[in-house]
């Protein structure tokens, strides 16, 4: 790898790192709901639980999100300090993992593809988040309080 290939990597690897407060946001959210649910599911308006209902349902795919970003961050960090050596050695071993699916085994991808695809994996993960969060406001904002 070159030295802007390298720089690349550990730029993407302190973004998704930064990145991390999301996931921070959207798992509090998650707990928060779940904890809700758990201990006033009676006393709820059917809103407001259709709402915490809904904040835990989209905190499942927000934890797969932010698992796989963790896994990006941990995989381009490495690439950026030369542990793991190229792109091909990547693919090698994430198939020796069963990592890849079949068809994405017989080509390389380009640096540029995987940080394209983190990116949107990012985008992705922002909008669940925010989805998140408006479900949580909503249920907030039906809730009576008296």
């Amino acid at each position: 790898m070159t030295d802007d290939e390298r720089a690349t990597c550990a730029s993407l690897a302190a973004l998704l790192r930064a990145a991390a407060v999301l996931a921070a946001w959207g798992f509090a959210l998650t707990c928060i709901a779940a904890l809700v649910l758990a201990l006033t599911l009676r006393s709820l308006s059917s809103t407001a639980a259709m709402g915490f209902g809904a904040v835990l349902v989209l905190g499942a795919l927000e934890r797969y999100f932010a698992f796989r970003l963790r896994l990006d961050q941990a995989l381009f960090a490495d690439l950026a300090r030369g542990a793991i050596a190229s792109l091909d050695a990547l693919d090698t071993a994430l198939d020796r993992l069963g990592l890849r699916n079949a068809e994405a085994s017989k080509a390389l991808r380009s640096l540029e593809d995987r940080v394209q695809g983190t990116r949107q994996l990012m985008q992705r993960h922002a909008i669940v988040v925010a989805c998140q969060s408006a479900m949580f406001l909503l249920a907030l904002m039906t809730q009576d309080f008296s």
